[in-house]
């Protein structure tokens, strides 16, 4: 029996820690200001032109100004090498096509590419748009760009603390006060070298399991990751979901990714299972990636596809047609579209993958499964109750319209029709479409999704399920602007019994259990209106901190830092009043 349901609990402790987080992320409102709590979070002085990056955040009405934690988390470990180390790494993986690392150029407050795939053109073309408000402002420099999807760099938990412990101690308030980048930054450059070095810093792990050579080793020792193997992945753990759990739902979405106490997320995710374009490495390298899973040192940057739209959200058609009616007029669905792109199955691999197990357990469950429901005689008190997969609809008062699109891609051999076999393969829809629906399941794919920040817009509610983290993570509150559902996907139900309202009129119907299903609560009372709010809250907060001018604002800040980390005055160069 529970007293309380807990999603109410999460939903007040969201509001608090948003307000929390918020008082801290924009205190200064002044250069002063956001000099000395530059000094008081990282214990050195802010990079040169800290003064212009000021000046470019509030011309353009940031409203953060202070917390950039994730940025120095990133650079940290990087403190422990030379600039003449980083600079020649730089130049190292940039040299060799095969590691498929793009590079920008810096040169006299001017970016440009160097050598890059004609396919991922428009991903560089992307990042010198972003740049090119502040380039001017931009020391001397060439950059590592990763125009794969997944992740390149995985360092060992001994070797990572290591350099973190070496950077907490770098670039001390005693010194570094000289405003002036260098003058011979451009020089210090080595040139690239052609044909590329004899022997990569990477190595192509495609296709195979990552998850114990690569997903898990920056993990402790100790760790369960490290520790347990799990040999039966068609066995649920619950037991490796309760530290970031209350019950099925997700109570700390940081660590909900983390794989160091989850074990079984070696099966449970296309890009452990069998990733499709992963060539990595356990050293450290400089390499800027658009997203990343727990534990990997991958520098992450703003994505280019957000940043260019090549998904957008519009909500009137050309014709001036509103695509996005308010919440109440949507229907009470939670919709799903998209591609096996996870990873690539093999064997059976893809019984283990997220997209794939949520389209069956949208559309071919069997099993009965536990939802937490109103008690049948005390409302305000709730139990879990095991249900049949065939009334699940109507219990929740919410329907589900989850589909694979197209053909099966990444697969090899039986495994292609196998799934055809298992999933009702439909054609796909207008993007626009997504908003006649009250809920939108967002979902990693081979990294992160690119349809999360257009959702986060709309007036339609995100439910949410990743491993890859990106720039922006810190800004979101999970149960504010969003629903977190856990990657092993068994809270859902709970989660529409509670915000479809199907929770609301289950008492009374529980009483016959093979009849529970009359549900016809008012569209703005119980769950429904906290999804109603939670989808505003998140549309509201994606206007102020997730705009194209908070990536770029976001984008210099890490750009100085670099700046400063590749100088060979690093500990003499700062921004000083």
């Amino acid at each position: 029996m529970v007293l309380v349901h807990p999603i109410d609990r999460l939903i007040a402790q969201a509001a608090k820690n948003h307000d929390t987080w918020l008082t801290q992320a924009k205190k200064s409102k002044t250069l002063g200001q956001a000099v000395q709590e530059y000094r008081h979070r990282y214990d050195r002085h802010p990079p040169p032109s800290f003064d212009k990056w000021y000046d470019y955040a509030t011309a353009r009405s940031s409203y953060i100004i202070d917390d950039y934690d994730s940025i120095f988390e990133d650079l940290l470990p990087f403190w422990a090498f030379s600039p003449q180390q980083l600079r020649e790494l730089t130049r190292d993986i940039i040299s060799d096509p095969w590691n498929e690392i793009a590079e920008v150029r810096i040169r006299s407050g001017k970016a440009d590419l160097g050598y890059v795939l004609p396919t991922h053109k428009w991903m560089l073309d992307g990042v010198l748009s972003m740049i090119k408000d502040f380039q001017q402002w931009l020391p001397d420099m060439e950059l590592a760009f990763n125009i794969n999807d997944e992740s390149r760099v995985a360092v060992p938990h001994s070797e990572l603390q290591k350099y973190r412990n070496i950077g907490f101690n770098a670039g001390r308030l005693e010194v570094g006060k000289d405003p002036r980048w260098s003058n011979d930054r451009a020089q210090s450059w080595p040139p690239l070298e052609l044909p590329s070095p004899p022997s990569s810093y990477f190595k192509d792990r495609s296709f195979i399991n990552s998850f114990y050579d690569f997903g898990s080793i920056a993990c402790p020792g100790d760790s369960l990751a490290r520790r347990d193997h799990i040999w039966d992945p068609s066995l649920y753990h619950a037991s490796f979901s309760n530290i970031h759990s209350d019950g099925p739902f997700i109570s700390n979405w940081t660590l909900s990714a983390s794989p160091c106490h989850q074990p079984d997320l070696a099966h449970l995710h296309g890009f452990y299972l069998s990733p499709a374009a992963f060539k990595t490495s356990h050293e450290l390298l400089p390499v800027f990636s658009q997203s990343k899973p727990h534990g990997f040192a991958d520098i992450l940057f703003p994505s280019p596809w957000n940043y260019m739209d090549k998904v957008k959200y519009e909500a009137s058609s050309t014709e001036g047609v509103n695509l996005d009616p308010s919440f109440v007029e949507k229907n009470n669905t939670l919709f799903w579209r998209g591609a096996t792109s996870e990873g690539v199955s093999n064997y059976g691999t893809w019984k283990g993958m997220m997209r794939q197990r949520l389209v069956h357990y949208a559309n071919n469950l069997t099993s009965a499964v536990p939802v937490l429901l109103p008690h049948s005689s005390k409302a305000s008190t709730f139990k879990y109750t095991y249900v049949s997969p065939s009334i699940l609809p109507k219990l929740t008062n919410t329907s589900l319209d989850i589909a694979i699109v197209d053909g099966i891609a990444r697969c090899r051999g039986p495994d292609c029709l196998a799934q055809e076999r298992e999933f009702n393969l439909v054609k796909p829809m207008e993007f626009q479409s997504h908003w006649q629906f009250r809920f939108l399941m967002d979902m990693d794919g081979a990294a992160f999704s690119g349809r999360f920040l257009p959702f986060l817009r709309s007036r339609s509610l995100p439910f949410k399920a990743a491993l890859f983290r990106e720039w922006y993570d810190s800004r979101l509150t999970a149960w504010r602007e969003f629903v977190p559902v856990d990657l092993r996907l068994h809270g859902l139900w709970s989660l529409l019994a509670y915000f479809g309202n199907g929770a609301e009129d289950a008492s009374d119907s529980l009483v016959d259990a093979q009849g529970r299903a009359e549900a016809n609560a008012s569209p703005l009372e119980g769950g429904l209106a906290q999804a109603e709010k939670i989808a505003n809250q998140g549309r509201d907060w994606a206007g102020k901190v997730l705009r194209k001018e908070d990536m770029e604002i976001y984008f210099f800040r890490l750009l100085l830092e670099w700046g400063r980390l590749t100088d060979d005055r690093r500990d003499e160069i700062g921004f000083d009043m």
